[in-house]
């Protein structure tokens, strides 16, 4: 089974271009013109294991707004076409993980039924010219066209670039437990519905 995907995304505020290997080594080619979330999802393929190659053009001459969101938008779509039915995968992960003075917990389900809770205090300072704010909205994205249901806590934190961290690294990790495929299940789809 073929676990890839490629997504072309075009609008009047943002050019991006997305292939996914689920079953990769975590090589990642990154040009989102937005150093920060280049480094972001970096983290992300990295610790998921996931070939990620991304190229993102947007205003960022107005804000990262759309170009962050619109990449959350690819990046879910790329997971769940990459999925397809999720018949065998383990459906659901999480992490704890600790960055410093940073602990963020991650909890998701690939359930096809998108949510998004996130508790993380909105008065976080910017690390550097990043509004980390805008991770929120790259999450409820990448959920509402992942169909994920994703819960993220931030336990403990004080330095924005390590809160940052330490949500992009539990994604992915918990990322990566819920699409390993579990030989027990087969063909078979997690959940007593037969259908997710």
């Amino acid at each position: 089974m073929t676990r890839k995907a490629e997504i072309h995304r075009k609008t009047n505020e943002t050019d991006i271009t997305i292939s996914l290997n689920i079953d990769g080594t975590g090589r990642a080619a990154i040009d989102t013109e937005i150093p920060f979330m280049d480094h972001m999802l970096r983290l992300f393929s990295t610790h998921s294991f996931m070939d990620l190659d991304i190229t993102a053009r947007g205003d960022i001459d107005v804000d990262h707004h759309h170009t962050i969101e619109d990449i959350g938008i690819c990046l879910g779509e790329a997971i769940n076409k990459a999925l397809g039915s999720r018949k065998g995968i383990s459906r659901y992960g999480e992490a704890h993980l600790p960055m410093d003075e940073t602990l963020a917990r991650v909890v998701l389900d690939l359930s096809n039924r998108p949510f998004l809770s996130y508790n993380v205090p909105s008065s976080i300072r910017p690390s550097g010219s990043f509004d980390v704010g805008l991770i929120k909205e790259f999450l409820r994205a990448f959920v509402n066209h992942g169909g994920i249901t994703l819960h993220v806590d931030l336990i403990h934190g004080e330095e924005p670039h390590h809160i940052a961290e330490a949500i992009f690294k539990g994604l992915a990790r918990a990322m990566d437990s819920a699409v390993t495929l579990e030989q027990r299940l087969g063909s078979s789809i997690r959940t007593t519905k037969g259908t997710l």
